[in-house]
């Protein structure tokens, strides 16, 4: 069992972070936030992935109005994500917003940023201070060979200012695009302050390599008890940034939300499809929310042991399946009927839960 650090509890919105709650999955919209018909439709769907925080792009003042309309159609808690005027953040705040995110590598006028802390302590206002390796203070931003460390200066420094304003609603975030800059710099941060912590690598990738990125990354930190909540940052629909995210926390038993898939590589063994099977009963499962484990295997190998200790599974034999519940074969089937046999016994098992 991982043994997290304790942070300090914040709320966002409804979300608790940080004391005993669990990691959080969060994401930000790509939708243009003052089209607001886009932006409610896609948080919904983000919400519908099991999203618990999301974060929209807030350019101008006619993104920060349109907050409240999009508060008012959508659960989730929405956070501000705020670059270049502070003014911005104040309207977020004016209209509801649960949640800023603020850059101080372009918001670097102090008198601003207090401004900002001052109404954010007035309505209890989480501030998540984000620092990115790509848009450090000009003074930091130079010192390329101990990246890590100027993040984590850039961070403390914010920190200051906040807590000399008694303001401790914070979650800090500490980005690179490199992996073991940001692993690093999260490292050092943790052992320093009791803030929760937000772990991403940033412009991660496309979703294969960032998610691969990303699970190194997030995935080490977790091990070792650190981050409060996590983004998975990927050139692609948010929705599988969200997928990513879960994931993520169900390899690590932080988490169990939807289908624990299992299922072998193929070898020279396998007798079946088992590649355009697996591919099948995944994508048809894909909206599941409730936890089980499902198992699809190739070959007798590993395949009864696997499916065995699974709620439902396949092993796979001579062009057919045996169908297994917790150990138990309750079918024989051809290849050609294993899919549609199987499905049926898996919406069988999940009304039952």
């Amino acid at each position: 069992m991982i043994k997290r650090k304790k942070t300090k509890k914040i709320r966002i919105g409804t979300v608790e972070i940080g004391g005993n709650a669990t990691v959080s999955v969060q994401s930000m919209c790509n939708t243009d936030t003052r089209d607001t018909t886009a932006t409610i439709k896609q948080v919904k769907q983000l919400e519908d992935a099991g999203c618990e925080i999301v974060r929209l792009a807030v350019p101008d003042s006619e993104a920060a109005e349109a907050i409240k309309k999009i508060k008012s159609n959508v659960v989730v808690p929405i956070v501000a994500d705020i670059h270049f005027d502070y003014r911005l953040a104040i309207q977020a705040i004016q209209n509801d917003v649960d949640g800023l995110r603020l850059n101080p590598g372009n918001i670097s006028n102090i008198d601003n940023i207090k401004k900002v802390v001052k109404l954010a302590k007035k309505e209890d206002i989480p501030i998540r201070i984000g620092i990115n390796s790509g848009s450090l203070e000009k003074d930091l931003s130079h010192r390329k060979e101990d990246l890590a460390d100027s993040l984590v200066e850039s961070a403390l420094r914010q920190v200051k200012i906040f807590e000399d304003l008694d303001f401790n609603l914070i979650k800090l975030s500490l980005k690179s695009s490199d992996t073991l800059t940001m692993i690093n710099a999260y490292q050092q941060i943790s052992n320093i302050v009791d803030y929760p912590l937000h772990l991403g690598v940033t412009e991660a990738g496309t979703l294969k390599t960032g998610l691969i990125k990303s699970s190194i990354g997030i995935g080490s930190l977790l091990l070792q008890g650190i981050g409060d909540t996590i983004r998975i940052s990927l050139t692609d629909n948010p929705v599988e940034e969200v997928k990513a995210g879960w994931e993520i926390l169900k390899a690590l038993n932080l988490r169990q939300r939807g289908i624990n898939f299992i299922s072998c590589p193929t070898c020279g063994r396998c007798q079946i499809d088992l590649i355009n099977l697996a591919q099948k009963v995944e994508d048809s499962l894909k909206n599941i929310s409730t936890p089980i484990t499902v198992a699809v295997m190739g070959c007798p190998v590993n395949g009864p042991g696997e499916a065995k200790t699974a709620d439902i599974g396949i092993a796979g034999g001579i062009n057919e399946g045996y169908i297994f519940k917790k150990g138990e074969i309750i079918a024989k089937v051809p290849e050609e009927d294993l899919l549609e046999v199987f499905m049926k016994e898996i919406n069988i098992l999940l009304n039952q839960q």
